[in-house]
């Protein structure tokens, strides 16, 4: 049996404010294997941000291991941590964050060549992806001069542009219409399909959640069959 790309186990976290504490997480678990797209379900400030965060080696567990592609990564050096963001792990946000000054071309150029892809593969696979998203003819525009839909098609290539094995999305389609949502949903379905990409998408859509392989809620602290 192939390992899962992504693993927590009894990930708890707390926060403090003065001398208040916040629990969010409470022993979460979670198996994500490579292919599978699931959702998460929460409402707002029940920790799926922070799930997502801890998941994704962007902030630590007060208890609990993260394990990619089968490796435990707790604990590791920050220089550890960082090559196995670059190298297995796609982010995507609500807001698509695309760096303005560049082209769409260029934003999905910048993340490989900070892995360091040579700049000839590094373009080549950013033409492969914009054409994979219908978006070729849109490589030497900057964002402000894509639409909404667009300019998020573009952050999925751009998390998918160092070919990671986990994709971490907070609400991906939340600033769209629900339209543009539908099309950028099915555009970051057949990718994963495509690659075998495991991905974990945080939404609020619900329609949108059923038509992923699984649903899971975040439940006072612990995921639950959703």
């Amino acid at each position: 049996m192939s390992d899962a790309a992504l693993r927590l186990k009894g990930i708890e976290k707390t926060y403090h404010s003065g001398d208040t504490a916040v629990p969010v997480l409470r022993g979460a678990d979670l198996v994500l294997e490579p292919g599978e797209v699931v959702a998460l379900v929460a409402p707002s400030g029940a920790g799926k941000s922070t799930l997502l965060h801890i998941a994704g080696l962007l902030d630590t567990p007060d208890a609990g291991t993260v394990e990619i592609a089968g490796k435990d990564m707790t604990g590791r050096p920050d220089a550890m941590r960082t090559a196995a963001r670059r190298r297995d792990i796609g982010f995507v946000y609500q807001f698509h964050h695309l760096l303005p000054e560049f082209t769409a071309a260029e934003n999905i150029v910048l993340p490989q060549r900070a892995n360091g892809i040579a700049a000839p593969r590094a373009q080549a696979r950013a033409a492969e992806l914009l054409d994979a998203v219908g978006l070729a003819e849109r490589a030497s525009h900057r964002p402000a001069q894509l639409s909404g839909g667009e300019a998020q098609r573009v952050a999925f290539c751009r998390a998918m542009a160092n070919a990671p094995r986990v994709l971490l999305a907070d609400e991906p389609t939340g600033n769209l219409d629900p339209a543009t949502s539908a099309q950028v949903f099915e555009v970051l379905l057949a990718l994963a399909r495509d690659t075998g990409l495991a991905a974990l998408i945080a939404t609020h859509n619900l329609d949108l959640a059923a038509r992923m392989d699984r649903r899971l809620r975040l439940d006072r602290g612990q995921l639950t069959v959703g």
